[in-house]
């Protein structure tokens, strides 16, 4: 099951559907307004999900009955979150058997919580990157799977960074959920 929302977040998703292990379902933010007209627009993870005819739900929030009885329904094997915007409580964390797994855009532990692309351009990082972790209910302190640097050089902006960090972690993505498939992760505890 793949949690996401913006454009980041789809292109770890196409990753996932080029590879061996099903998305039984996706579950992304609901469709907000956008535009002159304020008209509802769905999340780049919704239109490829549709695009792709893959069950998609849009909970108004990761707590309550409405997530948790999808969940079990659908029953995956695995969590796969990437930009969600939303926190899962640990109801949702503790209702997959092999939990849930994060592709973050920094390299954990630098640049916790939201906007981590922004925040190492903001702040004049030289390099960050994404790191795959399994989540917790701690705010991306979960044990590292894997990660990968990217430089930031000076001409360097968001949407071309994040389109970088997207690559990367449409790569790392399927290679952590193969270790996971084979019992052969590797968990390596945040500072």
């Amino acid at each position: 099951m793949f949690f996401g929302t913006p454009p980041f977040a789809a292109r770890c998703l196409e990753a996932l559907l080029e590879g061996p292990h099903p998305v039984v379902a996706v579950v992304t933010r609901p469709d907000r307004p956008a535009g002159r007209g304020l008209r509802e627009q769905p999340s780049a993870v919704k239109q490829l999900a549709v695009a792709r005819s893959l069950p998609v739900l849009q909970p108004a929030s990761a707590k309550g009955p409405e997530l948790r009885d999808a969940i079990a329904s659908y029953a995956p094997d695995l969590g796969v979150v990437a930009a969600y915007g939303r926190i899962l409580p640990a109801e949702v964390l503790e209702a997959v058997p092999l939990g849930f797994i994060n592709a973050h855009a920094s390299l954990l532990p630098a640049l916790r919580g939201a906007a981590p692309i922004e925040r190492a351009i903001l702040e004049g990082y030289r390099e960050t990157g994404v790191t795959i972790m399994q989540m917790n209910e701690r705010m991306d302190a979960g044990d590292i799977l894997t990660a990968r640097a990217v430089p930031i050089d000076d001409d360097t902006n968001r949407d071309a960074l994040t389109a970088r960090l997207a690559e990367v972690a449409a790569e790392l993505l399927p290679q952590a959920i193969d270790a996971i498939a084979r019992g052969e992760a590797t968990r390596a505890p945040q500072d």
